[in-house]
């Protein structure tokens, strides 16, 4: 204990003239651990209010769903538990606004009972949502009635029927502004859905039926005791207040755990600017542990006699951190808001602070331990021969690499929560140092081999200064350019996933949509669309149908079979067909044959599988498939398999008939054409929705510009947490212009003294951190690009062309802030006459 207490009191001591250089250091990590406090005192905040507020963001104790009718005998096997019911019919569909013709796709949303029986629909005015359903009127979606500067008491068009509108929909139970984008809801009373005409054949309509307790009941048991082992027999999928609380708790914690990694890399950013700073200051404390070492001192005291510096140092500036981040919290409900079904209520989060003040601690003590054991090799005969060094390898060094390494995978694995995930972060940010730190070692290699001598006195200087004594090249270079690294990847991926989507800007690429197109609907839905000057490019029939036996072993019996691996999606879901003679061009074959055409009717059917799904289904060429067609049995053989590009516009199929076999089957249409402006689509849409107010229209320019807001959205936070990045490198930057300030000073003087002007010495500055800017920013976007094309190829499965204007633009931002800062923090150098600097210097 006496010994402990010596070290402390030698650590105060000497840490008495350096202390604003330490504080420096540890500013480096201040905005690391804000970042990660702010995004998991987010984080802790949005759990509990998850866990208060499920009930109320799913509307009800239950919520049942099922793409076919809910059966009338699990209604009423509910109704005997004295339970209350709502329910609701979903679907896509259009709506027409007669007051300025305009039309949308939408989500319709018919709604009887009392639902929401927990939380509300908010409206304007606020009694809209208790009077609709009774007034036989519409609720509009908020984004609708701006778009089409609808009132309340105008009417809306939805399929044959027009409501008047009651009010317009502020936020409903569960459902956040980002999820409305594409096809925002209009609520109609259940009653008069019949009347609208939109219930036809192929209508892809959603089912839900929502469930409240009875008072008094515990909901967890009367649910699990009563109710789950009699959905377990029904094909229908349902969630409970426990199940959404994951299933919201799992969404959010993946994004903060992503962002949370963007703040770590801020703060492994940070800490190497601490441990390279702490090198300079240890090579200037080698007399002070001589001298110490001299008087009976052991090399490990001299260890921790700095170290214990630099962890109340890192304590101080881990404390900062958390402040800040506690108040950073307060901003991002603005950036989450378009995300959230939900306004947060924030609080400060003590687990937040206190982890984030434990990492911060622990990093900065693992990065300084690096220059810190070179004092281990610190000899007493350093105080009388300042040349000597010690022979003695120190291998300790490879310890802390490992520690290091295992902190960053231990961490990435409590974010991410798979072992795969952490092991390609840890790997990719290693390799990504290396490279970094590989290029340094390259330039000041090559700066030092091909000297430009021919150059100019300030050209030489500025390059020089990138391996003179104490630089600082290394380190800039690693954090700076990680930096630009992660921002500039941000701006590919954004490109690449707009890139995937963007196919309706080719002329010969459909851009429009038309589907629930009933049969009788077809010839002069193709008539009027030729005469709006709009090519057919294609028009397919769809059949739906159900699976009913693989291999001749019923659906229900491989439902019962414990054993058998063939997915239950495959067994369950509704098959949307067609059949055509011939494949099309986003289809390849790559095993058996495509027959198109049956020409008698006791011929064998062979059908064409896409590979995937016949994977699922344990099936290969030749084995029997029977399907029920909406009552009909139809047995089918597996003639050829497929590969499909899911990336081109079409209308493609997991299961493809040959013509001659589905002719007769009740069916609905899908038609595809292009346009060429906006007027044009308007116009069109207009006519379409009057003439056939049952069919659906999906613009994809419109959901390109939607997804294009939605990423960009996205995008920003990301940015946002990205950002702290680049500032942590300016800071390191600016510490490590201050650390080496002496140095400067000396250099400046000796300039000035054989004649530099001031000027020069500015411009010699400057050209420095041009190098350094440039060399780092290149390299990170180098590192961008590498990591966009991983992402193209592996993740995304589309070609990748870079972004060079993003690139370019991430170039000269990084490249002329890094020069700015340079120059801003050695004004001081240059500022002052050489005499008064050697007089209060040197």
């Amino acid at each position: 204990m006496q010994k402990f207490s010596w070290l402390l009191k030698m650590a105060w001591r000497d840490s008495r003239k350096n202390r604003s250089r330490l504080f420096l250091f540890m500013s480096s990590i201040v905005l690391g651990i804000g970042a990660l406090v702010a995004i998991n005192s987010f984080g802790d905040n949005l759990t509990t209010q998850i866990n208060s507020e499920a009930r109320e963001l799913l509307g009800a104790d239950l919520e049942i769903e099922s793409r076919s009718p809910i059966p009338d005998s699990l209604k009423q096997f509910l109704s005997e538990l004295k339970v209350t019911q709502s329910e609701e019919l979903s679907f896509a569909s259009m709506v027409y606004f007669p007051k300025d013709g305009g039309t949308r796709l939408i989500n319709v949303r018919a709604v009887e009972g009392n639902y929401p029986f927990y939380g509300e629909i908010v409206t304007t005015p606020a009694t809209a949502a208790n009077r609709f359903s009774a007034e036989q009127s519409a609720l509009v979606d908020q984004s609708l009635m701006l778009q089409f500067n609808a009132q309340q008491g105008d009417s809306v068009k939805v399929g044959n029927t027009t409501f008047l509108i009651e009010g317009e929909i502020n936020k409903t139970p569960g459902q956040s502004a980002i999820t409305t984008t594409v096809a925002p809801p209009v609520f109609v009373p259940l009653s008069e859905l019949e009347a609208t005409g939109l219930l036809q054949t192929g209508s892809r309509i959603n089912y839900k039926l929502y469930v409240k307790f009875p008072e008094g009941v515990d909901s967890k048991t009367f649910f699990e005791e009563n109710i789950e082992p009699r959905l377990e027999k029904e094909e229908v999928r349902y969630d409970d207040v426990e199940e959404r609380k994951q299933e919201l708790g799992d969404a959010y914690s993946d994004l903060t755990g992503f962002l949370n990694l963007t703040a770590f890399i801020a703060l492994l950013l940070g800490c190497m600017g601490v441990a390279s700073s702490v090198q300079v200051y240890v090579k200037e404390k080698v007399q002070s542990v001589a001298i110490l070492r001299c008087i009976g001192a052991s090399s490990s005291q001299g260890v921790w006699i700095y170290l214990i510096q630099i962890a109340f140092m890192g304590l101080i500036g881990s404390v900062i951190g958390a402040g800040l981040g506690t108040l950073i919290q307060f901003f991002l409900p603005q950036l989450f808001q378009d995300f959230l079904p939900f306004e947060i209520e924030l609080a400060i989060s003590v687990s937040a602070i206190l982890q984030g003040v434990l990492i911060g601690v622990i990093t900065a003590i693992l990065f300084a331990l690096f220059p810190l054991l070179q004092i281990r090799k610190i000899s007493p005969l350093k105080v009388l021969r300042a040349s000597f060094e010690s022979a003695e390898k120190d291998r300790s060094k490879y310890f802390v690499y490992f520690f290091v390494i295992l902190f960053i995978f231990s961490f990435s694995f409590s974010q991410l929560r798979d072992w795969m995930d952490a092991g390609v972060f840890t790997v990719g940010l290693i390799i990504a140092t290396l490279i970094l730190f590989g290029v340094g070692r390259l330039i000041i290699w090559a700066v030092r081999k091909y000297f430009p001598s021919g150059s100019s006195f300030v050209v030489r200087q500025g390059l020089a200064n990138l391996y003179r004594p104490n630089n600082q090249t290394l380190i800039l270079v690693i954090t700076i350019g990680l930096g630009t690294a992660l921002i500039t990847t941000l701006f590919l991926s954004q490109d690449l996933l707009l890139d995937k989507v963007k196919l309706s800007s080719s002329a010969n690429q459909p851009n429009m949509v038309l589907f629930d197109i009933q049969s009788h609907q077809v010839d002069e839905l193709t008539e009027m669309t030729k005469a709006d000057s709009l090519p057919v490019i294609q028009q397919v029939p769809i059949v739906t149908m159900r699976l009913s036996s693989l291999n001749d072993v019923g659906v229900e019996q491989i439902k019962r079979d414990t054993a058998t691996d063939i997915r239950d999606w495959v067994l369950n879901r509704e098959y949307r067909v067609t059949y055509r003679d011939s494949l099309i061009d986003s289809e390849t074959l790559v095993a058996g044959e495509y027959d198109g055409v049956v020409e008698n009717e006791n011929d064998s059917i062979f059908i064409s599988l896409e590979k995937g799904v016949a994977e699922d289904m344990k099936v290969d060429i030749g084995d029997p498939i029977t399907f029920n067609v909406q009552g009909a049995p139809i047995k089918t053989y597996v003639g050829s398999l497929r590969e499909i590009d899911w990336q081109r516009v079409q209308t493609n199929f997991l299961v493809l008939f040959p013509e001659g076999v589905l002719e007769e089957a009740p069916k609905f249409h899908v038609l595809l054409t292009h346009y060429d402006n906006v007027n044009q689509s308007a116009a069109f849409q207009q006519k379409v929705v009057r003439k056939f107010p049952n069919i659906s229209i999906i613009d994809l320019d419109l959901i390109l510009e939607t997804l294009d807001e939605v990423l960009g959205k996205i995008s920003f936070i990301i940015q946002f947490m990205a950002f702290f990045s680049i500032i942590t490198g300016i800071i390191v930057l600016i510490g490590s212009v201050s650390i080496s300030k002496f140095q400067r000073i000396q250099e400046a003087v000796l300039l000035r003294t054989i004649g530099a002007s001031k000027k020069q010495i500015i411009r010699i500055n400057m050209m420095e951190y041009f190098f350094l800017g440039s060399i780092a920013s290149l390299t990170g976007i180098f590192i961008a690009i590498l990591s966009a094309w991983a992402l193209a190829y592996f993740s995304f499965e589309t070609a990748f062309v870079p972004n060079f204007t993003g690139a370019l633009i991430s170039y000269f931002a990084i490249t002329g802030l890094t020069v700015l800062i340079g120059l801003l923090n050695s004004r001081s150098v240059v500022n002052k006459p050489p005499l008064e600097i050697l007089r209060k210097e040197l």
